[in-house]
Order: structure tokens, then C-alpha cells, then sequence
């Protein structure tokens, strides 16, 4: 699938994002499950998957085969290579990030496609892929850090965040199936553990993308720097969870790491939310922080309506319906349809982008998907 496309939909880029193959194919392949069984929907998700089988790994031609599925299907998870991020339109490598989320967004798809399909190679296809993901938390030596770990060692919210929706959609495609030697509702347990007794601060009100080793808060911009939309799209991973179990614990926490980091992201003077904050309300090094991007106001829609669907409350009605009326007033395309990517503090366009290696089709359609769901 490309997705680097101008308002219109002309192509400015012939690049390939592996994230996309992965999200896309979990998005269509999610609303064939779920919604109607257009085949059009299954053709393109097929598509994506058949992408990443032949094109998304460094695959040695000695095994006999080049879809990744096939391999995943005979092997565990730790003789898998390494995703790429990026590759050319006809699968040349280009870009292999640090981190393995083209290898999350690889199983989420593998596990939507097995329940179309039921294809069974696709189903430990998805539950080696999380295996990879897991095994690049719990092993250093698999993910570089950012910094050097000797200097300054730091531990980062997002894969926790990030292997507990991906659990939470092998569990809904496949059932409570074992990986690396937990059932996917222990990784959840273990990832909503970890984002509540080390990354949430109750006494400070934040959740922290950045931590030290202990838990601390470090006292240098890039581990003061805050991402209201990535907390807030936590924030309803935990919710849906608590959902899924009538866990009145499990939405306490989601519902206090909504309210307070809605207090944090949201601008009282223009509406919408900013993109990144200061845990101390310092400056922001990042020249974006007060940009408004799509993906946050998605995040924010489905967790003010999952608040008020669980609750009630009109609080989060009110919450559900400015983010809501913000986002499609702001970032709606009126001619093209789509939403613009990237936005000034003000809400004007910063250019007509509509998709890159980093906006593709996610987060916009599973918002309407997920909220036409509630």
C-alpha cells in the first residue's frame, strides 16, 4: 500500500512504510470481521499481508521461501529477523528503525486475517510476532537505546502501551492464546502493572512518556517532555480493557489518566490538544510542541466516548463533543474527504499533506470504526 499522497490523492512518494502494511491490513481486515464482508475490504487487506510476507524482512533465500509467515509458522519468534520501516515501492530496504513496531503492527494484522481467512499459518504468524515484540522489551540487547545506558539510562512507556493493545488484539482475533509463555490477558496484566506503578504519577498528575530505571522523573528536556495523545490513547487501552473485564479498578485508572492529561494536552485558548507539554511546565525543546496533529484528536475522540459510554458522566460528554467538533471542524477535508495531517496552534493548515510513512490508514478509520462500534 502507498500512503505518501497530497490532498487529492496524487502519489508524492513511491516509498513503502512496513507500519502501514501492518495497520492496514489489520484496519481492513478488521472491518471485514467486524462490520460487513466486502471483499474489496479483504482483497486490500490480503494485499497488505502478502506485502509483508514477501517484502518486510531481510529473509534469507536458504529457507526455502520468502513469505515471513511460512517462516514464522515453522519457527519461535527469536530466529525471525528484524522488520524493516521503510522500502522502496519494489521492496528494496531502505530504513530499519531501532525499535520493533513494524513487528506490533505485523501481528495485529497476521491475527485479523487469520480470523478472515482462517488461514492458520497467519494465526502463528501473529503470535510470533508478538513473541519479536515481547522479546524486544524484555531483552536490552535486542533494541538500541536512545541513549547512551551507561550515561543516562531511561525507560520508555510506549512498547508497554504498544504490547498491550497488540495482546489485546491477538485475544479478540484469535482467543486468550499463549505467548512466550503467558496467555495474552497475563501481558496485558503486565503492561497496565507497569504503566500504573512506574510511569503514572499520581502526586504530579502526568503520565510520563520517559522514566529512569527507579521510576524517577529526570530533569532534562527529553524526559520532561510529555505526549497528552499518546497518554490519552493509553488511557483508552486501559478503559477497553476494564470494559472487556467490568473492572471497576481498571477504569478508575483509565478514567484518572484521562482527566489528567486532558488537563495537560487540552488549550483553553484555541482548542485542540497540544503535542507535547512539560511535566514541569517548562519550554519544550521540540519547535512542533504546540502544533496540533490528527492522530492525537483521534485518540482523544475514542477515549472521551469510551469515559462517557462507561460512565455517563457528563463531563466526558462535554470532553466528546468539543474534541470532536475541533477535530472535523479543523482537520476535516470538505472537498477531497480525509483528514489533514498537521496543524498550527491555531487550527490553520501547516500544508495539505493527507499521508507519509507516519499518517497512513489507522488511527483516523479506527476511530470511526471503533466509536460506530460503542
Amino acid at each position: 500500500m502507498w500512503t505518501c499522497v497530497d490532498r487529492d490523492g496524487t502519489l508524492l512518494d513511491s516509498d513503502k512504510s512496513v507500519w502501514f502494511q501492518g495497520r492496514a491490513g489489520w484496519m481492513f481486515a478488521t472491518m471485514f470481521n467486524t462490520v460487513e464482508q466486502n471483499p474489496l475490504w479483504l482483497e486490500v487487506a490480503q494485499s497488505c499481508v502478502d506485502f509483508l510476507d514477501r517484502c518486510a524482512a531481510p529473509i534469507d533465500h536458504a529457507e526455502g521461501t520468502q513469505a515471513l509467515s511460512h517462516l514464522l509458522s515453522r519457527r519461535n519468534g527469536e530466529a525471525v529477523p528484524k522488520l524493516y520501516f521503510t522500502v522502496t515501492r519494489d521492496a528494496k530496504p531502505l530504513r530499519m528503525r531501532r525499535y520493533y513496531y513494524s513487528e506490533s503492527f505485523a501481528a495485529i494484522a497476521y491475527a485479523a486475517m487469520a480470523k478472515a481467512t482462517q488461514v492458520d499459518r497467519y494465526h502463528q504468524a501473529a503470535v510470533g510476532m508478538l513473541e519479536v515484540f515481547l522479546r524486544s522489551i524484555l531483552d536490552k540487547s535486542k533494541a538500541e537505546p536512545k541513549t547512551d545506558p551507561r550515561t543516562r539510562p531511561t525507560r520508555g512507556i510506549g512498547p508497554w502501551m504498544i504490547a498491550m493493545a497488540t495482546a489485546q488484539e491477538l485475544r479478540a482475533n484469535l482467543g486468550d492464546v499463549s505467548v512466550y509463555g503467558k496467555s495474552c490477558s497475563e501481558w496485558i496484566d503486565r503492561c497496565i502493572e507497569e504503566i500504573d506503578q512506574s510511569f503514572f504519577k499520581r502526586e504530579l498528575g502526568v503520565l510520563m512518556e520517559v522514566i529512569g530505571l527507579d521510576g524517577e522523573v529526570l530533569d532534562h528536556f527529553d524526559t520532561r517532555q510529555l505526549n497528552p495523545g499518546h497518554a490519552i490513547e493509553c488511557a483508552w487501552f486501559i478503559l477497553h480493557e476494564s470494559r472487556i473485564r467490568s473492572d471497576a479498578r481498571l477504569q478508575k485508572l483509565g478514567l484518572d489518566i484521562l482527566d489528567c492529561m486532558w488537563q495537560r494536552g487540552w488549550d483553553q485558548e484555541y482548542g485542540g490538544l497540544f503535542y507535547f507539554r512539560d511535566v514541569y511546565d517548562k519550554p519544550v525543546q521540540e519547535y512542533w510542541h504546540d502544533m496540533k496533529f490528527w492522530w492525537p484528536h483521534c485518540e482523544a475522540i475514542i477515549a472521551t466516548a469510551l469515559a462517557w459510554k462507561l460512565t455517563g458522566d457528563e463531563k466526558y460528554q462535554q470532553m466528546h463533543a468539543d474534541v470532536h467538533a475541533w477535530s472535523f471542524e479543523h482537520f476535516a477535508d470538505r472537498e477531497f474527504g480525509e483528514w489533514f495531517g498537521y496543524l498550527h496552534r491555531d487550527g490553520r493548515k501547516s500544508n495539505t499533506l493527507k499521508g507519509s510513512v507516519w499518517k497512513g490508514p489507522f488511527h483516523l478509520p479506527r476511530m470511526l470504526w471503533y466509536c460506530a462500534q460503542l
